[in-house]
């Protein structure tokens, strides 16, 4: 089964190559990576790069893919919404994070070090409580400065200074990263911090799940008709 994932970094290439590994070695994985995509989407606003957004998963489906994986928040929505149109599932990474942190409590913490997926990220964790029957009370926290040691591939300073903020937060019942490359700072945080959730290892499962699910399916219809995708 082959799963494509739209990332907006390339740093998020070895995170998920590296959870496949550990977790779904059976998936195949197909990265596309359009940092344009989030530089342009934070000045113009996510649906000015929708076409873009489309044109990208439609790439991913022409090369055989079961489901796509979009891990960058700020265009999450825009493309989960696009689903309908390129034929395939397309999932957005921080969407099972946003569930599991409504389930954990009703006061959540949206950490994020581009602001352009603060909005997004809210309005998620909002959406899933709706879902969920919970009322929730959402507060935002931009960790000042760590977006350009993630920009100038200060992967560990980056790290750190999105763990110190999580050190910060108070009364909370679960404090979510906002992008998917803060996930490295969870391991630093200490003992005694409010439950923090992160979206690489869940969202790829999700996905992993859904394309599993569509391989199935292609696979029963070839063996009745006898047509090999």
């Amino acid at each position: 089964m082959t799963l494509g994932l739209l990332h907006t970094s390339s740093a998020h290439v070895p995170v998920f190559d590296g959870l496949r590994d550990a977790h779904h070695p059976e998936l195949a994985l197909r990265h596309h990576v359009a940092a344009s995509l989030l530089e342009r989407a934070g000045r113009q606003g996510p649906e000015a790069v929708a076409p873009a957004v489309r044109d990208a998963l439609v790439r991913a489906v022409g090369e055989g893919a079961e489901a796509v994986l979009c891990t960058c928040s700020t265009i999450g929505a825009v493309a989960e919404a696009l689903g309908a149109r390129v034929g395939v599932p397309v999932l957005r990474v921080d969407r099972p994070m946003a569930a599991a942190a409504v389930a954990a409590g009703s006061r959540v913490v949206v950490l994020a070090t581009v602001e352009s997926t603060l909005e997004p990220t809210v309005e998620l964790v909002e959406e899933e409580a709706r879902a969920a029957g919970r009322e929730v009370a959402v507060r935002t926290v931009m960790v000042d400065g760590a977006w350009a040691r993630f920009r100038a591939g200060d992967a560990q300073g980056y790290a750190e200074a999105v763990a110190a903020a999580i050190s910060e937060v108070r009364d909370a019942d679960a404090v979510v990263l906002a992008q998917a490359s803060m996930a490295g700072a969870s391991e630093l945080v200490a003992d005694g911090s409010a439950p923090v959730f992160a979206s690489p290892r869940v969202g790829l499962a999700a996905a992993a799940a859904v394309a599993a699910d569509r391989g199935g399916e292609a696979a029963a219809v070839a063996g009745v008709s006898g047509v090999v995708r």
